[in-house]
């Protein structure tokens, strides 16, 4: 009986180890996924009124591990009997994030010069609430397109593994990829808050390590509305990359014809030209019904 017992614990202990080896290659696989997703959610994120940007990514980090409930067993089913629905699935993913990428940079060039509406000069609570859940909502979806390419990247590593390791690495690549995330941006949105802190305690001290602190609390408030402004830049320049590498990546024929050229330029470019054509079929749409 006890020997039994021991036998078991052994293989947990040698499957689990096991699941350690393949979600460490999973993981380096999803990192280039990985950092475009922390952009791209880095500035979804952004915007609010400081008293409500935890409360807002929070609500954005449940909605994230909601999509990742959703995605990781639908995912395994569809790996084990309806494999050749994830293509199609991944490029309509990509053409969502082509479209919002390039409709970003669209409505930019097509409002210079108008004033910006904020949400965070909402006339009242109420309206302030509606467009948070405005902006939640489109955060959570984008979060659950980068969420399906990240587990279909994650299980492409573990498909020729037993089902159980396939179930224990793509969860743990999910569970990392929503915590490390959007514990990142927690990090990012709440710069000033931390360099007030260092500020306030480099006030209490004295000689070099006082104005170390002071330093580093100044340069953290400064940077802040930079890093703000430089998330909405590299967060939409990630969107066209993720979804042109949808493209890229899963149209063998356009795969081959482009594997000569730089990975960054072809994605970016397929992303550009995809998004181009969706806006402009939106304009086209928007003109006729008006």
């Amino acid at each position: 009986m006890t020997g039994g017992l021991f036998a078991i614990l052994d293989d947990i202990a040698v499957l689990l180890d096991d699941a350690a080896v393949m979600s460490k290659l999973a993981a380096k696989k999803t990192a280039g996924i990985l950092g475009d997703d922390l952009a791209v959610n880095a500035e979804r994120a952004t915007g609010f009124r400081a008293s409500r940007e935890l409360p807002v990514l929070w609500a954005i980090t449940k909605g994230s591990f909601i999509n990742k409930v959703i995605i990781v067993p639908l995912a395994l089913l569809l790996s084990a009997y309806a494999s050749w629905l994830i293509v199609p699935i991944l490029l309509l993913g990509g053409c969502y994030l082509s479209y919002e990428g390039m409709e970003k940079i669209f409505h930019y060039f097509s409002h210079q010069g108008q004033k910006k509406p904020s949400i965070t000069k909402a006339v009242d609570e109420k309206e302030l609430l509606e467009k948070e859940k405005v902006k939640i909502k489109s955060a959570v979806r984008t979060d659950f397109i980068l969420s399906i390419e990240i587990i279909m990247i994650a299980l492409g590593t573990v498909m020729e593994q037993p089902l159980i390791m396939q179930v224990i690495v793509v969860t743990l690549i999910a569970i990392l990829a929503t915590v490390g995330v959007y514990g990142v941006v927690a990090l990012i949105v709440r710069m000033d808050d931390m360099g007030i802190f260092l500020i306030a305690r480099g006030a209490r001290l004295k000689g070099a390590i006082a104005v170390m602190l002071r330093a580093t609390g100044s340069l953290l408030v400064a940077s802040l509305p930079w890093v703000i402004r430089a998330l909405g830049v590299i967060g939409t320049i990630a969107m066209l990359l993720v979804g042109g590498g949808m493209f890229t990546h899963n149209l063998h024929a356009l795969h081959h014809a482009v594997e000569v050229l730089p990975v960054f330029f072809i994605n970016l470019l397929v992303g550009g030209v995809v998004g181009i054509v969706l806006v402009a079929a939106q304009q086209l749409v928007l003109k006729i019904r008006s």
